[in-house]
């Protein structure tokens, strides 16, 4: 039966990456499926952290519409060199900035709240009191306890005060949601820790025709002949950007390895002061999403390094697209987190506490010196347990229910 949705977020098209990608591909699952979808969002800025060329010059408020969508968007404040202060002041920006569009949306059964922004389910909240709507939250991140286990929120003083509140507020808006899903086993145990609403698994996908290494082709960034080592996503403060240099550095003086960094923010600066010394480390801008599974699946190696307290907080969904290259990938992490459990049962490659620099360089070798191990067996694995169709069709029929209970 035909609903009217609303989806809140500040991430989305044309954004094609992390959080902004998986909701435009949500709603647009639900458009095609015949609902009356409406979308209240941001302008689109990430990962660079600067509102896209092509929006820079548009009004404050805009509507406009796409795949049979309608998107209300709000120009909201975006920081250059996003601190904790400054996040709040992003965040709030949006939320008080988006009321106005509330008004926009005329008929609403079902409101998904996407997190972040957290705030994001209080303007589902005001919206599904005033259309008498259910209001389900589904959370990407635990935004506040990242920037607690990444050091964002600082040491005390003004910035833990302020994230104290906020803990407090989320608890509140949690326990207002009629649903609340997030993307892993492991989140969902957190969430049973700040409300008693029920909760969803709702992971994130992969399209195993739009990663695909038998239609891939070689991508520019990756045409040496040297053994290719990959890392593509965001440039953020989850990532441990110390751990890569040192290892880079260890093979600057090997003519066979070269790292390849595809992507952008708020620590970009920083890893390009941090290896500008190093003439195996290339760095480039994010690429369009059409390109890539070009990129993913020209690589010989996957990298992603965490921080062994932050990785526990969510799975990153840039694993799904390393695993569909088929292609390996060494990780690391907290050994207990539910992506190292990933790792042993896809045996899609190598998860490794974090800062174990002797066995990462020990995989790095191996891989490097035997290309027969460079064909990963985890594509069949992800695509299985997290290929876009399935997981899209469960999400509709949960999206029929709670419709059905309105």
């Amino acid at each position: 039966m035909k609903k009217n949705i609303t989806l809140i977020g500040i991430n989305y098209f044309p954004e094609d990456s992390s959080t902004g990608l998986y909701t435009t591909q949500m709603s647009e699952y639900l458009a095609k499926n015949g609902h009356n979808v409406d979308v209240i969002t941001g302008f689109p800025y990430y990962p660079q952290w600067e509102i896209k060329d092509a929006y820079k010059n548009r009004p404050t408020f805009m509507d406009e519409a796409h795949e049979g969508i309608k998107i209300h968007r709000y120009k909201q404040y975006v920081p250059r060199h996003p601190t904790f202060a400054k996040r709040i002041l992003h965040l709030l920006d949006f939320t008080c900035g988006s009321i106005r569009n509330l008004f926009k949306v005329k008929k609403c059964d079902l409101v998904i709240a996407i997190v972040p922004f957290t705030t994001s389910i209080l303007l589902g909240l005001i919206l599904a009191k005033m259309r008498g709507a259910k209001l389900w939250a589904h959370i990407q991140d635990f935004e506040f306890d990242a920037a607690r286990e990444s050091g964002l929120a600082g040491g005390g003083g003004i910035s833990c005060a302020i994230f104290s509140l906020l803990m407090k507020i989320e608890a509140w808006l949690l326990g207002r949601a009629d649903m609340v899903s997030t993307i892993s086993y492991g989140m969902l145990e957190k969430l049973k820790t700040k409300t008693k609403t029920p909760g969803y698994f709702f992971p994130n996908w992969v399209d195993p025709a739009e990663i695909n290494p038998e239609t891939s082709k070689p991508h520019p960034f990756l045409q040496s002949g040297k053994f290719k080592i990959l890392y593509s996503g965001n440039i953020g403060a989850k990532q441990d950007w110390e751990f890569f240099t040192k290892i880079a550095e260890h093979y600057n003086q090997n003519d066979n390895v070269e790292f390849i960094v595809v992507g952008d923010g708020a620590k970009k600066q920083e890893l390009l002061d941090k290896t500008s010394h190093l003439s195996n480390v290339h760095t480039h801008a994010p690429i369009d999403f059409s390109d890539l599974s070009d990129l993913l699946c020209s690589a010989d190696l996957h990298i992603l390094f965490q921080k062994n307290n932050v990785i526990d907080t969510v799975m990153p969904s840039k694993i799904l697209g390393m695993m569909a290259s088929a292609k390996p990938s060494v990780v690391t992490g907290n050994l207990l987190s539910e992506t190292a459990k990933l790792f042993e049962e896809s045996k899609g490659g190598y998860f490794v506490d974090s800062d174990n620099f002797t066995t990462v360089v020990g995989y790095i070798d191996s891989l490097q010196n035997n290309s027969e191990l460079c064909e990963s067996i985890a594509r069949k694995y992800i695509i299985e347990k997290f290929g876009k169709t399935m997981v899209l069709e469960r999400f509709a029929s949960q999206v029929d229910l709670i419709c059905a209970n309105a």
